[in-house]
């Protein structure tokens, strides 16, 4: 029953733009399947109500579909689609942006010993579990508020941190547990993570980035590869791709100065990897972007 009374609800407050009058909670609403499309996570609690979506990082493909959740504990570059939405039954689904100050709020008012122990290794940044009836439960409650404005200032952050107890206690509790410990090895990767997401245009020597994470380089390689399914040179190529093509939206016609300003020197180069990437070369891929090849 809460996944049925949470699809109407969906439905109905969904907008184009995915966002909602509540802090933090989107809503997405696709009618129709579209090719694999290049994105960044964030951190994130998502929930399909309607439908099925696949997501490809690095060389890891996750599916989950209605009933089910995934997680993400780092902004991550993927690639994804929904699985045949149309208008008669889109797809719909439920997003909570993951706060780490939040979570370790939550971590600190636990009760030493409810939980249990972390594992040694960096987890995985994204998992996908069903989602339980509690989680499902406070999740309806959310959307529910976006009926009552008056009642939302105040029993919104209340249920905020129910759903994230409930993901702190559940299955994927070790993953989003990280996110709010400063000293977790995934916090450690994390800052390595935003320091290419920051500087995707600036060569880097793998050592500079392992001190950075206060780790030996074959722990880095080894922790970043568990958390992003990428060495750092493949994760940095991918921020640096995708922030092309949305250049190229913009700028059809400047190729080779896009193609210099995220970093490439050889055009050639340039176009090769982004062909590999999106299947086309950027020229072509501008041209589409834009409109100007219909």
């Amino acid at each position: 029953m809460s996944l049925a009374e949470l699809r109407g609800l969906l439905a109905r407050h969904a907008r184009p733009d995915q966002r909602t009058a509540l802090d933090d909670v989107l809503i997405s609403r696709v009618s129709r399947s579209v090719p694999d499309a290049p994105s960044m996570t964030g951190t994130v609690l998502a929930v399909i109500a309607q439908g099925a979506k696949r997501i490809a990082l690095g060389d890891r493909v996750y599916e989950y579909r209605a009933g089910q959740y995934l997680v993400t504990s780092v902004d991550l570059p993927v690639t994804g689609h929904f699985l045949a939405a149309t208008e008669e039954r889109p797809a719909l689904g439920f997003g909570l942006v993951l706060r780490p100050a939040v979570v370790a709020e939550l971590l600190l008012q636990a009760t030493p010993g409810s939980l249990p122990p972390l594992p040694a290794a960096a987890p995985s940044g994204m998992a996908v579990s069903d989602a339980p009836e509690e989680l499902l439960d406070a999740v309806l409650r959310l959307v529910r508020l976006l009926d009552r404005p008056r009642d939302a200032a105040v029993l919104a952050p209340l249920v905020k941190r129910e759903i994230l107890w409930r993901l702190i206690a559940g299955e994927q509790g070790a993953l989003v547990r990280q996110l709010g410990l400063a000293d977790s090895t995934l916090t450690h990767v994390a800052r390595s993570i935003r320091w290419i997401r920051d500087h995707y245009a600036t060569s880097f020597r793998v050592e500079e980035l392992a001190r950075l994470a206060g780790m030996s380089v074959s722990a880095f390689h080894r922790n970043f590869q568990a958390v992003t399914a990428l060495s750092p040179i493949q994760f940095q190529k991918q921020i640096r791709l995708q922030e092309a093509r949305l250049l190229l939206a913009t700028r059809p016609h400047d190729v080779t100065g896009i193609g210099r300003h995220v970093g490439y020197e050889s055009p050639s180069q340039f176009s090769r990897e982004y062909r590999r990437q999106f299947g086309v070369p950027p020229s072509r891929d501008a041209a589409t972007l834009t409109g100007a090849g219909r």
